[in-house]
């Protein structure tokens, strides 16, 4: 017959049994959001979530602890629409590693009017970047409102 048992926080040992099973720690915060936005689509070339068309400003920082990103939009028109996601890391001071960023994604977003939508980030594997710029662009129809809600998962 195996024994199994564990310390207890005030090292108290304990045997595990049907009535006194082993602790077991509950995760609920494998999720954490980190943006909340909208922005206006424009025909600007490189304007990110933010609005910013400054290539070198990440839209995300600080995520090497996410293995993946996922991006929930919700979109006001069917103008079309391009987006593109880049990635880099960054050395313990927080500055880029090298020069320029990762393409990661590129794309359409799908969906019409008032839509909603969900992109990976990666599509495949796992990320750990830690910047991320996320950038949007209509390529037809007038400019609209984009709503965007992106969260980490560890």
């Amino acid at each position: 017959m195996a024994i199994i048992s564990y310390l207890t926080e005030s090292g108290e040992e304990r045997i595990v049994r049907p009535n006194t099973p082993l602790p077991v720690e509950v995760r609920n915060n494998e999720l954490d959001t980190l943006l909340v936005t909208t922005t206006s689509v424009t025909t600007d070339a490189n304007r990110d979530l933010l609005g910013s068309t400054s290539t070198e400003l990440p839209t995300l920082d600080g995520c090497m602890q996410y293995r993946k990103l996922v991006w929930f939009y919700f979109r006001a028109s069917s103008a079309d629409t391009t987006y593109r996601v880049l990635a880099r890391a960054t050395d313990h001071n927080g500055a880029p590693l090298g020069s320029g960023w990762e393409e990661l994604a590129t794309g359409t977003l799908p969906g019409g009017a008032n839509s909603w939508g969900r992109i990976e980030i990666p599509s495949a594997g796992d990320g750990y970047y830690d910047q991320y710029r996320i950038e949007v662009r209509r390529t037809a129809g007038s400019n609209y409102a984009l709503t965007s809600k992106i969260v980490g998962v560890r």
